[in-house]
């Protein structure tokens, strides 16, 4: 199977500015082929990756767009790929531009022949890339396996390398374990159905007023430069800003993870919720003819949603289970939260609070996350028992209780 080993680069200084060239190129030819790609759907026509490598080609020779040659070709060419295939995912009108401010450099190479790797001590390893030369990495884990391709990227101030690497490993059996459901929440990030309930605090207290203070900061360089968005102290501020949230944004991978890994390593089946997070977390401003309600409110439910990594615990999930046998199976939410577990009685007054859930029918109680987990564990038994929900369901059918008795 493929599977990544990110780690942290030592560059030199000169070679960090180079990155930071090349970062600001493949930027520069993503916005560039993003605009003639959309120039030539408002005409009705289509361009591909294969006339845009050849006219950025024939760009190089041109004397205004020297620049485009102190890039490895490789990286360049490699850019075109991922907007071709973003194109053909999302469509060309919903493919973001990349910001010079808010984007993190990011390059790749793809080619494994030009990617030499080797290991120089106990904690350091050396990698050797074109225009580069050799880089210092520090040796966290083995590769493990072939190098397919390697992406260098800028995270809170540090860079990184991060391989692509083939373990060899192949797709394990089902572990026939028992299966669990999984509530994703907000007061508490992991509630299962076996009545677990795991969460951490991501940010300190002390990291939050720090926060709040850098944000301060930021908004007042804005209003002091007016116009000049580019001074130094804005610049300086924005840069403590990233470092701060990386050191958050890697303490709730971490957690991710390992809450993955538990879960697969001792379950055959992990139900959870199918959530469109990215509607859930859209603004509520609305227009100026019609705006929106509860506006703040609102952006302080997107904040907590979006500071318990829902997207980012679920792909550790299904990466995860690759390797320990289990079966991630995504269910409709719909419902999951409002219904009891123990006599499927319907009510939105069930929920108490945001922890306490009592059955209005049957006077059932249990912490509300753990009733919607179990609601979820019975909805993914339901799918992997009886086929899809659709019209055309499966005819499969579970053994009946008098069978299984």
């Amino acid at each position: 199977m493929l599977t990544g080993r990110r780690y942290l680069l030592a560059f030199m200084p000169e070679q960090a500015a180079y990155a930071e060239t090349v970062g600001a190129i493949c930027r520069a030819v993503w916005n560039t082929a993003l605009e003639q790609r959309r120039e030539y759907r408002r005409r009705g026509a289509w361009i591909n990756y294969s006339e845009q490598a050849r006219q950025m080609a024939e760009a190089k020779k041109d004397p205004d767009c020297g620049w485009l040659a102190d890039a490895p070709s490789h990286t360049l060419q490699q850019t075109l790929r991922d907007l071709e295939r973003a194109c053909k995912t999302h469509g060309t009108w919903k493919v973001r531009w990349r910001s010079k401010t808010r984007t993190a450099p990011s390059f790749r190479f793809p080619d494994p022949e030009q990617i030499a790797v080797r290991r120089l001590s106990r904690r350091w390893g050396e990698v050797r890339l074109p225009k580069f030369g050799p880089v210092r990495f520090r040796w966290t884990r083995p590769l493990g396996g072939v190098i397919r391709n390697a992406t260098v990227s800028r995270d809170g101030g540090r860079w990184y390398i991060s391989f692509c690497v083939e373990d060899g490993v192949a797709e394990a059996a089902p572990n026939r374990k028992p299966p669990i459901g999984v509530d994703r929440g907000v007061a508490v990030a992991v509630a299962t159905s076996d009545g677990g309930l795991d969460d951490r605090a991501f940010v300190t207290q002390g990291e939050a007023v720090r926060l709040k203070r850098l944000q301060q900061r930021l908004s007042r360089s804005l209003r002091v430069h007016g116009r000049n968005r580019g001074s130094k102290r804005r610049d300086k501020v924005r840069a403590e800003i990233g470092r701060l949230n990386a050191r958050i944004r890697h303490r709730r991978l971490d957690f991710a993870a390992q809450e993955a890994v538990r879960l697969v390593r001792g379950h055959g089946l992990v139900a959870v919720e199918r959530l469109r997070i990215k509607d859930m977390t859209a603004s509520a401003r609305g227009t100026v003819e019609q705006p929106g309600r509860n506006v703040k409110a609102k952006a302080g439910l997107n904040r907590a949603i979006l500071s318990k990594g829902w997207g980012r615990f679920l792909l550790k999930l299904e990466h995860a289970a690759r390797y320990h046998g289990a079966k991630i199976e995504k269910v409709n939410p719909a419902y999951t939260s409002q219904t009891c577990n123990a006599c499927k009685h319907v009510a939105p007054e069930s929920r108490k609070s945001q922890a306490v859930f009592r059955c209005v029918a049957c006077g059932h109680q249990d912490h509300a996350d753990v009733n919607a987990a179990k609601n979820i564990l019975a909805a993914g038994l339901a799918v992997t028992g009886r086929g899809d929900l659709g019209a055309t369901r499966s005819a499969k059918r579970q053994p009946s209780a008098r069978l299984t008795a």
